[in-house]
């Protein structure tokens, strides 16, 4: 039985990085991975990175102005091309990055565990165990696929990996979820020229965003063709029975069943992590449809056992997997002041074409918090670096405690506002007045100098 001081499962962005760590330090490392289409994680081959070559492929191609269906069809499919050439070089030089460690050995197969000390790991039509002093927990999230009749059974059904390797653009495509990756696919598909229907079953989308900007976004949306069916009930779907590419959606509004058809659905209601096949019961490990449960350290509740990343919940974003790596190395070789209790400032994008991005509470969450505020909302359209950027839609909202004028939250749905909320969620984490940016000297002209007028309370 071969023995290392650390075993990872998956090559994530904190089992990668932490592999060539460990790797470096002399530590023997066993990195598992069951997929060579996953070296370097869900961000690099199925999500981030894939997502926003085709946000920034479609932008381009909306300025084309093709009305030929069929010519949309070759764009689409060169952006495609683009998205699998750029993620195939990223892909291999994860792998190289690693493998060229003397101390790190790569298994393509999948790992479960048969003790706290003892992985198996399954190759298909053989095994073997390993041993490791230390085990690491990598392997992130996938799709939640709902109770829908029919689902499983219809053609042109995908997940949010799966339409990404889509050769032909739909003409109607429906999206079933309209939360944050149902938008981001909608606004892309849109931007490449098909006719998208969300169905959200929530009486409206972004339940959880400033009323102002939720109102803009839809407003948006429907200026650009994208249908939101709110309040909307998925009953069944099946393939239509004179044309067997095309899919039937029943669906309940207002107590009445109605039936649609598109060429392609998408299925997008979330993610959740992903511990099936892990048999994480043979270690003793506790979790729940959740995730892996950790303490703030990462640990779970079996001496030298870890959980990184979107297994053990929480926020599923590469860059709380990487602050993963960060509390784990500080653990292991540093003073051990990490933890998730000293990450208090998460901001998030969401690439919808303009983008939105949020850090921080909004003014319901404030509220609710017990604090007195004072809010202020800025139109994109005010904003010299949107007008020459010719995107002039969107809106700036900012939370400010009252009595001490420090900076709560912010939501911005603009054009660059995935380079501006970090300003934004910096101050917040150095617990700055909003004077600061009010009066801070920016470049000019860009979105981040928006900032003087937006903290103008």
């Amino acid at each position: 039985m071969k023995k290392y001081d650390a075993i990872i499962i998956g090559f994530g962005k904190g089992g990668k990085t932490l592999a060539g760590f460990l790797g470096n330090k002399g530590y023997k490392v066993a990195l598992i991975e069951k997929s060579k289409d996953m070296y370097g994680g869900t961000c690099i081959n199925v999500g981030c990175i894939p997502t926003k070559i085709l946000v920034e492929e479609s932008q381009k191609f909306k300025y084309k102005n093709l009305l030929n269906f069929e010519s949309k069809q070759v764009e689409f499919k060169k952006a495609i091309e683009t998205k699998d050439t750029i993620i195939s070089k990223l892909r291999e030089a994860n792998y190289n990055k690693l493998n060229s460690i003397q101390n790190v050995d790569i298994f393509d197969g999948e790992g479960s565990f048969e003790t706290e000390n003892k992985i198996k790991i399954n190759y298909g039509e053989t095994s073997e165990v390993i041993f490791g002093d230390k085990i690491f927990i990598n392997t992130g999230a996938k799709t939640v696929v709902p109770s829908i009749q029919g689902l499983r059974n219809t053609k042109n059904v995908y997940d949010s990996t799966s339409i990404m390797n889509l050769k032909t653009l739909p003409k109607k495509l429906a999206i079933i979820g309209g939360g944050y990756i149902g938008l981001e696919f909608a606004s892309i598909f849109n931007n490449f020229g098909s006719e998208v229907s969300i169905i959200e079953g929530n009486k409206d989308i972004l339940l959880r965003e400033e009323p102002e900007v939720r109102e803009e976004i839809k407003g948006d949306f429907s200026k650009r063709g994208i249908n939101i069916l709110s309040g909307t009930k998925v009953i069944s779907m099946k393939n239509n029975d004179s044309d067997q590419n095309q899919v039937e959606i029943s669906i309940e509004v207002d107590g009445k069943l109605e039936v649609a058809i598109f060429d392609s659905v998408l299925v997008a209601v979330g993610r959740k992590p992903n511990v099936e096949n892990l048999s994480l019961e043979n270690a003793g490990i506790n979790y729940s449809d959740r995730g892996i449960e950790v303490n703030e350290f990462l640990e779970t509740n079996i001496k030298n056992i870890y959980a990184l990343g979107d297994v053990k919940g929480g926020l599923q974003f590469t860059y709380i997997s990487l602050d993963d790596f960060r509390i784990v190395a500080n653990q292991l070789f540093g003073d051990k002041t990490l933890s998730t209790k000293t990450r208090k400032v998460i901001p998030y994008s969401v690439f919808i074409s303009p983008t939105l991005s949020k850090v921080g509470l909004s003014e319901k969450e404030a509220i609710e918090n017990g604090y007195e505020i004072k809010t202020n909302v800025l139109k994109s359209a005010q904003i010299p670096r949107a007008k020459i950027l010719q995107e002039e839609r969107g809106v700036l909202k900012v939370v400010v405690e009252k009595e001490s004028d420090k900076i709560l939250g912010a939501t911005l749905y603009s054009v660059e506002s995935s380079e501006v909320i970090n300003i934004i969620a910096l101050a917040i984490k150095e617990e700055k007045k909003s004077s600061y940016l009010k009066d801070f000297i920016f470049t000019h002209p860009t979105m981040s100098e928006a900032l003087n007028d937006l903290f103008l309370l």
